[in-house]
């Protein structure tokens, strides 16, 4: 039961297909909105689109599925239903060799999905409904499922689960209980101020690492401007890796900063899960125990690959120009 990585996050299925412009009217959706779904909404638009890729998906799944591609040992704890797209779910992590740690449910809701509707300018119109994956419950989070992983990754979006915020503390007493240390995604700057309080007292309890693009952790301590974080944050105890889109990235710890600085672009094709994959090649190179200028540089190859292409998955093969020696 011991792994590299333990995420812990809502369980979303990726539904792409590509669209005309036309196809937004038709369904009401305005161009690049990420909007919320029924039950009913998602089982239209699905009958509606034509030939799709359907793949595991949510922030912190993507960044457990690519630090398995990038080949550390991960594992995964979230809800998805016993019905065809959680078993697509499923399956797809388990061929990634990720540790799925919860059955799908026999009841409840169905399975989580975000329906990807991809134009020909590229831009990404999302349709989400989150069904199941908002039903993952405290009961889930046991020694059993939880394990000893070195590092656990939560989800900021898990604290909008009724249960979420119960079960983040009870798996964050597990990992740190075990010796393994605990990571924080924050999601979204909204996510940030919906749950403003509980986020800051979460980080100065039980998270030894935050992943945060500069929006999100200027939200979290209120901060206007990013020249007030240095100083800020070298009073505070976890790591913090920061993203910053074309400024690259800053990872601060223990009072000191390492500036990673973005890499060439030849064609941005979609921003989506950027950050998920920074996450993803940053955590593989510090389960290695690698200096931090190394896992900030690790995060953004796999960062730039990701926005190269359609999907936020990261390839295998993601790595392989890259030698993670010190």
């Amino acid at each position: 039961m011991s792994v590299q990585l333990l995420g812990i996050s809502n369980a979303i299925v990726d539904i792409l297909a590509n669209v005309e412009p036309e196809f937004l009217e038709k369904i009401d959706a305005p161009a690049g909105s990420m909007t919320l779904i029924d039950e009913k909404q998602a089982r239209e638009i699905y009958k509606m689109m034509g030939p799709a890729t359907e793949m595991s998906g949510g922030s912190v799944a993507n960044t457990v599925a690519g630090f398995a591609n990038l080949g550390g040992s991960a594992a995964y704890i979230g809800n998805v239903c016993n019905d065809q797209l959680g078993d697509i779910f499923v399956h797809d992590m388990q061929s990634l060799g990720v540790d799925v740690r919860l059955p799908p449910a026999t009841g409840g809701s169905p399975t989580a999905r975000s329906h990807i509707l991809i134009t020909p300018d590229g831009q990404r119109t999302m349709q989400t409904y989150l069904g199941a994956c908002t039903e993952l419950k405290l009961a889930d989070i046991t020694a059993g499922s939880v394990g000893e992983p070195d590092i656990a990754l939560l989800e900021g979006y898990v604290w909008d689960i009724p249960e979420g915020p119960a079960l983040c503390a009870a798996a964050a007493e597990l990992v740190r209980k075990n010796g393994g240390k605990v990571a924080l995604s924050l999601s979204d700057s909204f996510c940030v101020e919906r749950h403003l309080k509980e986020f800051a007292d979460f980080v100065e309890k039980h998270v030894d690492l935050v992943f945060a693009d500069e929006d999100e952790l200027l939200a979290l301590y209120e901060l206007d401007s990013f020249d007030d974080v240095a100083p800020d944050l070298a009073e505070r105890a976890p790591l913090y890796a920061v993203t910053r889109s074309e400024k690259g990235s800053v990872i601060y710890k223990d009072g000191e900063s390492v500036q990673q600085d973005a890499l060439a672009v030849e064609k941005l094709v979609d921003t989506t899960g950027a950050g998920d994959a920074y996450t993803a090649g940053f955590l593989y190179a510090y389960a290695d125990d690698k200096p931090l200028d190394i896992c900030a540089r690790a995060g953004t190859i796999c960062a730039t690959r990701v926005i190269q292409q359609v999907g936020a998955r990261i390839e295998k093969n993601a790595m392989a120009d890259f030698d993670l020696g010190d």
